[in-house]
């Protein structure tokens, strides 16, 4: 708990300077953020890398365990169905294109936004990052509670790149091979699945 702590606080630090304008504009209209994913991924792909175990690890994955895209995307819907209903004054497309961000709020809220207005892309925006966030706080709890593969669920398209880190120390180095897979599943559907339900 003490790890995901720290990140909000950076992340909320970042914020900070950003609203008040402390930094450089140079760092602010850089694209700063791409290269530290980048770097975060660089580290990721040499933590797996070096770890012989992990094609041993997947070649022996249980191949059920390789549905969890689909049971994730199956609960963000029925998810934002259930949001539907208390939000009558939202389309259930609405709803369902904001869900199927599934983290992925760079991307998702530029389409949202490009479809249906800034007001929905920003909630989309939002939406997102309280995915990231829920999922960089609660992985301790989401894990005691609902098992080890509920953080990487959670985390959606995020579980391969920024609460991989999270998802590995409180799901286990057993499963770090599972959650870049569904991170990367997660994300490759975000462009068409939100696009989809835009055009719904």
């Amino acid at each position: 708990m003490k790890g995901s702590l720290i990140i909000i606080a950076f992340f909320l630090l970042g914020t900070l300077c950003g609203l008040f304008h402390l930094l450089p504009p140079e760092v602010t209209q850089s694209n700063m953020s791409f290269v530290a994913l980048s770097a975060l991924i660089f580290c990721v792909g040499i933590s797996i890398g070096s770890d012989s175990d992990v094609l041993h690890t997947l070649r022996h994955t249980d191949k059920r365990l390789l549905l969890l895209p689909l049971c994730t995307f199956l609960g963000t819907m029925a998810g934002c169905f259930a949001v539907s209903l208390m939000l009558p004054s939202r389309h259930l497309s609405d709803c369902l294109a904001v869900g199927s961000g599934f983290g992925y709020y760079s991307l998702s809220s530029i389409f949202i936004t490009e479809y249906r207005g800034a007001a929905l892309g920003t909630v989309a925006l939002l939406a997102n990052i309280a995915r990231e966030l829920i999922t960089l706080l609660a992985s301790p709890l989401l894990a005691r509670w609902f098992g080890t593969l509920a953080p990487i669920s959670v985390g959606g398209a995020t579980s391969m790149d920024t609460t991989l880190p999270i998802i590995t120390r409180y799901s286990g180095k057993d499963l770090v091979t599972l959650s870049v897979f569904h991170g990367f599943v997660m994300d490759f559907s975000v462009p068409f699945l939100v696009t989809f339900f835009c055009e719904l």
